[in-house]
């Protein structure tokens, strides 16, 4: 009998991907506050899809495969949300979004490449790609907190540089590492 698919971890990450367009429909028309707790709540669900299909041995490969995808579908929404939003006071920089995206597009590529080439694979986060997925949550959270309560924080430029370096840092390293050009075999 096959492992069920449609579950709650995986209803979770679902839903995080869900959220997504609500948080730019909310950035959208200025209703920063709101956008904030959607933020929030994605963030939440992101940590609990990962901690009930460990602890309620709901791991599944479809599971694997949605949580990153969720990752980046809110990650990209709000990064372009808050870049591209003319009402902000504080908005992330082009450059920060331009690397990001530019990032993603990369490692997507290089996964076709060795995929179409070598065989399907199957490719896990390293510590830096976790590291600078979490910086870019903080960086989000951190913008969306200041515009939604009209704040300001001097070390905001520094908080975009550290994401700014993780995020390449975590290019690169996924580019040349050895998993990216062995993977495991599915």
């Amino acid at each position: 009998m096959a492992a069920p698919v449609f579950t709650l971890a995986n209803q979770l990450t679902l839903l995080r991907m869900g959220l997504a367009p609500l948080l730019v429909i909310l950035v959208l028309s200025q209703k920063l506050r709101w956008a904030l707790v959607v933020f929030i709540v994605a963030g939440v669900t992101d940590l609990l899809d990962g901690l009930i299909a460990r602890l309620g041995h709901q791991q599944t490969t479809l599971g694997a495969m949605l949580d990153p995808v969720a990752d980046k579908v809110l990650l990209t929404s709000a990064f372009v949300a808050l870049t591209w939003t003319s009402h902000l006071h504080l908005a992330i920089p082009v450059w920060l979004t331009v690397t990001t995206l530019s990032r993603d597009a990369i490692i997507l590529t290089g996964v076709a490449i060795v995929n179409l080439t070598m065989g399907r694979r199957v490719f896990y986060p390293s510590l830096l790609g976790k590291l600078s997925t979490a910086s870019q949550l903080v960086t989000v959270g951190m913008v969306l907190l200041l515009n939604a309560f009209s704040l300001t924080l001097p070390w905001l430029d520094a908080l975009f540089v550290v994401t700014l370096t993780l995020t390449v840092g975590s290019a690169l390293h996924y580019l040349y590492s050895s998993s990216m050009r062995k993977g495991r075999r599915e």
